[in-house]
């Protein structure tokens, strides 16, 4: 194999990431020929309603899984926090790279933290998660919706549309816009979603390219990420869910944090525990139990309108 063509959404942020791994293989394996093939997905059409009302996170990936299928493309780069806990039939990621900061940012141009906003002041998120996180802390805040890429929802801060805005460090970051992040937001009280901050590469069972894939394998960020992502599978966990999780490889091993909570902040459940790398879907499965176990079902039951 000799060419590897990347399937990518279109925006700033995911050519980045898709030039990132581009630069990777091409580092490590100087033959290859490696394209790019943007696409606009339905996710990124539709932006003026909320990611939960027309199809979660999952809209983001539709087009690039059936590039894939098609075999317009090999392998397909995505934020792994925008990829479903469970692949479609046939499908593989043979890859997670290196985690980069997991926190949320805090952003605005006019106040320095979350706690210096006033009564009243309008924070922009399209995050459930990040929605549950402000009113669970301040529930003084009025919170907006808030779509479109980076570009547009810094865009619209500046505008004077909100007073803050949450977005992910590690996006600003990889943008070069680190100096945007006004406060990073403190794991010890506001965990990410699962999977963020990771790049997750996603190819066909039957793809060759999957073996050069593997060599970009970083195993600390692929036991956090099937820790976290085992989680949210055994959960069955939706878009529309304010679920979060973090695992981290330490000297004495994994050690993670999950979270469930309410949309309005009313409600907050929090678990941890700790394993080995090789029992990581183990931690994550038990501690979707213990979620559970502590008062998530009835989240869970508001969460899908029973």
């Amino acid at each position: 194999m000799q060419n590897i063509r990347i399937a990518t959404r279109e925006s700033q942020l995911a050519l980045w990431q898709a030039e990132h791994v581009q630069d990777l293989l091409q580092k490590q394996f100087p033959q290859l020929i490696v394209s790019l093939v943007p696409m606009t997905t339905r996710g990124d059409q539709i932006l003026d309603k909320p990611l939960a009302e027309i199809g979660g996170k999952g809209l983001f990936l539709k087009e690039l899984e059936q590039a894939l299928l098609a075999d317009e493309a090999d392998i397909a780069v995505h934020s792994l926090k925008d990829v479903p806990a469970v692949l479609p039939a046939g499908m593989q990621m043979p890859a997670f790279l290196a985690r980069a900061n997991p926190a949320d940012a805090f952003v605005s141009t006019h106040y320095a933290s979350l706690d210096s906003l006033p009564a009243g002041a309008i924070v922009g998120t399209s995050s459930l998660r990040r929605r549950s996180h402000l009113l669970g802390l301040r529930d003084d805040l009025e919170i907006r919706d808030l779509r479109g890429n980076v570009n547009t929802r810094i865009a619209k801060l500046d505008a004077g549309d909100y007073d803050a805005i949450i977005l992910a460090c590690a996006g600003l970051e990889r943008l070069g816009w680190g100096q945007r992040v006004t406060q990073a937001l403190p794991l010890d009280t506001w965990l990410p979603s699962p999977g963020q901050a990771i790049i997750g590469i996603e190819c066909c069972n039957d793809n060759p390219a999957a073996a050069y894939i593997e060599a970009l394998d970083n195993p600390t960020a692929r036991c956090a990420a099937l820790a976290e992502r085992a989680l949210a599978a055994r959960l069955e966990a939706g878009c529309h869910w304010p679920l979060s999780a973090f695992a981290i490889v330490e000297e004495n091993g994994l050690q993670m944090r999950a979270g469930l909570a309410m949309p309005d902040g009313s409600l907050a459940i929090e678990v941890a525990g700790e394993a080995t790398c090789a029992d990581a879907e183990e931690l994550g499965k038990r501690l979707a139990d213990e979620l559970l176990a502590s008062g998530g079902r009835e989240i869970v039951a508001t969460l899908d309108g029973g």
